[in-house]
Parts: structure tokens; sequence; C-alpha cells
């Protein structure tokens, strides 16, 4: 069943103390919609400038996404993200941040699309996520992430989108700051009070926590020796999960437990690399061979 996913597409230079990418291929939509793309076909919605480089164009084309929401906005530039890892690689810097075409309205959505019951909204404006969610009233499932800028300029907003969603991801600080609670059990909790039904809180390589209304989970981080770039771990990490929850259809507390291991494995893939470069060498075998691994990492007798 096909999902669809909103969001930022960007082109970013990231500096980190593994080196330095320069103008290469971001944004939260497609770090997610590569990621999901492993379990299902994936449809975008979203907006680049007329300066959007053809060789990214190639990169949708490998993950084989749907572009018809895609659109290249004549008069318009790409958004555009600066940024720097410190040494431990678990903090970053933004240098500098141009929304460009990111600030302006949503492409139109095709009429094909509108049979789309799996909707996700990748880190973007809170308004434009609820004009896209405006557009899919039989939706099965409707997941949203979001970010500290966002809970801080359009709280309003954002609790608008909260209370008509069925899930919500986002790291750690983030849940801190949106519920003003200093335990992420607690902010967990106080998050299901907004509206959705279950939020999944990521804590970067200390894994993700799970809380639904019919239970809890934690599932710890694939133990990757190989750090190169944390860009887009997070949204890889959704995609995965998504994907997953599309192609099974099971929402349940225990669907959602292995959509996460899922997304985790993905995750601990794209973390190899800058930009989407170790996800564009793998197949869903490989996936299915680490997350194999995971289980046996997780197993306790007795």
């Amino acid at each position: 069943m096909p999902l669809i996913v909103t969001g930022s597409i960007g082109i970013d230079t990231i500096h980190a103390p593994t080196g330095n990418a320069e103008n290469v291929l971001g944004g939260s939509s497609i770090y997610f919609a590569a990621a999901a793309s492993f379990f299902g076909p994936v449809r975008l919605v979203g907006a680049v400038g007329e300066d959007f480089p053809d060789r990214h164009l190639e990169t949708f084309e490998h993950f084989k996404l749907d572009l018809a929401g895609l659109e290249r906005r004549a008069g318009s530039k790409t958004f555009r993200w600066h940024g720097k890892y410190h040494e431990n690689m678990n903090s970053r810097e933004t240098l500098e941040v141009d929304l460009n075409v990111l600030g302006e309205h949503l492409p139109m959505v095709p009429d094909r699309y509108r049979d789309s019951r799996h909707v996700f909204l990748a880190n973007t404006h809170p308004a434009g996520q609820l004009e896209l969610l405006g557009h899919f009233p039989n939706r099965a499932l409707a997941v949203a992430d979001t970010m500290d800028l966002w809970i801080e300029t359009e709280r309003a907003t954002l609790m608008q989108l909260l209370k008509q969603i069925d899930g919500l991801v986002l790291n750690d600080s983030e849940a801190i700051m949106l519920t003003e609670k200093t335990h992420i059990v607690r902010a967990a909790e106080a998050i299901l009070d907004m509206g959705p039904k279950f939020v999944v809180i990521k804590k970067g390589e200390h894994g993700a926590l799970l809380r639904h209304a019919h239970g809890q989970a934690v599932l710890p981080a694939y133990p990757t020796t190989e750090v190169i770039d944390p860009t887009g771990a997070g949204d890889s990490f959704a995609g995965g999960m998504m994907g997953y929850l599309a192609t099974s259809g099971d929402h349940s507390i225990n669907g959602l437990r292995k959509a996460m291991a899922y997304g985790t494995m993905v995750a601990s893939y794209v973390v190899e690399a800058f930009s989407l470069d170790r996800l564009q060498q793998i197949r869903r075998q490989d996936i299915d061979i680490r997350l194999d691994e995971y289980r046996k990492m997780l197993h306790i007798d007795g």
C-alpha cells in the first residue's frame, strides 16, 4: 500500500570530525522516503528550487520514488542547511539555514495520490503538515515529526496538528521542550494527553522509547562501529518504521515494536556514510540480515 510523505528537500553542507561534504542531498522527506522505499512504494510531495542539481534527481530514481508530487519551482531556491558536528557526534551546530522554497506553499497533491492510506508528515512547518493531512480524510494512519524551531515559534499550530494525528516522532530534547517535563517517560505520557495514540521518542545512540495507549517499549540502537555522518538518522528511522507499518498494516503495539526495529536497522546504515550514499549500496536483504543479528543481541534466556 503506497505511503505518502511531505517535508523538506534540501542541499546540505556538513562538517564532521570524519570529514566534510558540500552540497549533498538532504532534507527530512528524502531521508525518510529513501528508507521507506526498501519496504514498498513511496509517494513524495515537496518542492525544490530551479537551482536543484540534476544529479540529485538520479538519487530519487535509484530509490524508485513516485515524483508526481515533486515540483521544481521556477524563480525559487532550494532549502539549504549548513551544519557542524562536534567531536562526540552527538551534538551539532547549525551554521546557516536558508528556508527558501520551504517557506513557500506546498505543491498541489496529485489526484492519484488521494487513495494513500498511510501518511507521514516529515519535519516541516506545521501549517504545511496540516494542509497535506487535510487531503486524506480516509487515512488509516497519520504520523508526524517535528523539531525545536516549530515547538518554539509555531506551538499553537503544532497543537492543532497533534489532535489530528495518530503518532508523533521526535527526539528526547524536543519532547522535553514540548511538554516542559524533565523526564522523558513523563514527557511521553504528556504527549499522549495532547492527542496522538502513540509517541516514539528518539534518543540517538541510546535507542528509542515507544509510549502507546496499550503499553510501552524501549529498543536500543544497533551498535554501529563506523559513524561517519549522523545527519538524517532520525528521519531514516521514521522511514523504516513507517515503511514497515504501511506494508504490514499492523498498527498494534507489537507491530510498532517490530517497525521500530526495522527503523533502527535502516538508521544504522545511514550513519555509515555522508548523505544517502550508504543506503544506495544496500538492499532489503542487508536490512533483514542486520535485523536477525539485532534479534539475537536482544534475546534473553530464562
